[in-house]
């Protein structure tokens, strides 16, 4: 017996329901299909990592007898192809849950024996619900519920020999650039994850801070390197939630006196992509919309020359153009500065949140719709959550307290570096100007001015 595993968002062999689904079948075809659709909603740093994750995949399939085969085409025709050239009887893929995979994989499934395995999350979307049977809409309660739901389990190891059918072709794996910050592999995502969930006796070597143990207290630092920085290796799956979420756990049950809640921080945060997943999964037109419908009609500025100025890093608030411009150089940005630069741009701005989405989309390396989509809308205050739009950061307060010392600035806006500690943060209210940047910020924050816009637009709603 033969089957294909056709890999999507899982480019591993550790804790992998799909590929072991398919071993059980007997011999497997591990397909990777280049879907054009994907491609062409795809950033070009986020395909580069993808590319570098195929050509770690197929090595450690060679290591084990296999072989990654790689097609192009609509993923239909191209399962169809490889069915009948390889004798297969059925399909294993790991579910996903974005609009356009349930969309393509129902289709699928009315054509082919495709068999779809829950392996993405913890939990299913359809798992986790209030008593009522409705899926949560604000996060705590439903962080409740899904650890009340856990079960104990353990991850599956990487079989040790795969057996793939002779005679298949497989076209060039793409070409691809090295990246410095994020090597693109299974063994570099699980190397990472075993380092950042160490005991804190044995310091990592790799990245060098302690990791989930003093995770709650560095987390927002901007300044130090103190998240585990997994979420590209989460997105194409070179390691699995569930993988993630067991290291989390067992950092939770042995933690050192005093360190519990750290370790219980991140399995937060792990918590807050499987609520964004269900989100979406079960409210499907966030994708283009405000989830809370009482936003849908904000009267935004949407000031082009303001926009373009931001996504440049040269909004002349410095730690919004150090965000900026990490995003531009990594394709990844700390996530407190996410949450910085999406507020500058929506409440401070007054640009619609989607504008900055796309952009980040286009530009991250783990850029996930369901995790992007609501990490905006929660900025934005149209998404899940009891009574967002009050929540206004001030990027100035921002930047002293999570680089305090303007080192995430020098980094990434060299031409700020000689200023001192203080001036650093607000050049022009010292009078400071500096050659080649902004002598003043595009906007200054005014809170009364943004409420003022919200709720304009709750009284435009209500009345329309």
């Amino acid at each position: 017996m033969r089957a294909i595993w056709w890999i999507r968002r899982d480019l591993r062999l550790t804790d992998n329901g799909a590929l072991q689904a398919a071993l059980q079948e007997g011999e497997v075809i591990p397909l990777f299909i280049l879907d054009p659709h994907l491609l062409a909603h795809s950033a070009p740093k986020r395909l580069n990592f993808l590319f570098g994750g195929l050509q770690a995949l197929d090595e450690s399939l060679r290591q084990r007898g296999a072989a990654l085969i790689l097609r192009r085409g609509e993923p239909l025709t191209v399962l169809r192809q490889v069915l009948a050239e390889s004798g297969a009887s059925i399909v294993y893929a790991e579910e996903d849950y974005t609009p356009y995979a349930r969309r393509r994989d129902e289709t699928i499934q009315s054509e082919i024996p495709l068999r779809l395995i829950a392996w993405q999350t913890v939990h299913h979307p359809n798992r986790v619900r209030k008593p009522d049977g409705k899926p949560y809409t604000v996060y705590t309660p439903y962080a409740k519920a899904w650890k009340a739901n856990l079960m104990d389990w353990q991850p599956l190891p990487a079989p040790e020999r795969i057996s793939l059918p002779p005679g298949l072709s497989s076209e060039p794996l793409p070409s691809f650039q090295p990246d410095p910050h994020f090597p693109a592999s299974e063994q570099e995502a699980l190397l990472r994850l075993e380092e950042f969930t160490q005991p804190p006796s044995f310091p990592a070597q790799h990245r060098g801070l302690g990791g989930i143990y003093t995770y709650a207290e560095l987390r927002n630092r901007m300044d130090v390197d103190g998240t585990s920085q997994l979420s590209p290796y989460l997105r194409f799956g070179m390691i699995g939630m569930r993988q993630a979420v067991f290291a989390a756990l067992h950092a939770l049950r042995n933690s050192p006196p005093g360190m519990g809640k750290s370790a219980e921080t991140w399995l937060n945060e792990l918590i807050w992509r499987e609520f964004y997943i269900q989100t979406l999964y079960h409210f499907p037109y966030v994708r283009r919309e405000a989830f809370n419908r009482a936003f849908t009609n904000l009267p935004w500025q949407n000031d082009e020359a303001a926009f373009q100025s931001w996504k440049e890093g040269l909004t002349g608030m410095p730690i919004v153009d150090a965000a900026m411009r990490q995003l531009r150089e990594m394709g990844w940005m700390h996530n407190r500065a996410r949450m910085i630069v999406a507020s500058y741009l929506v409440k401070d701005m007054l640009i619609d949140w989607r504008w900055g989405e796309a952009w980040f989309m286009e530009n991250l390396i783990d850029g996930d719709l369901a995790a992007n989509n609501g990490g905006w809308q929660w900025t934005a205050g149209t998404g899940t959550d009891a009574a967002p739009y009050f929540r206004i950061f001030n990027p100035l307060l921002q930047s002293r307290k999570f680089d305090p010392h303007g080192a995430y600035i020098r980094r990434w806006v060299p031409e700020l570096r000689h200023l001192d500690d203080d001036t650093i943060h607000a050049p022009w209210l010292k009078g400071v100007q500096v050659a080649g940047y902004p002598a003043q910020p595009i906007v200054v924050p005014n809170k009364a001015r943004t409420l003022a816009v919200y709720a304009s637009g709750r009284a435009g709603r209500q009345g329309s």
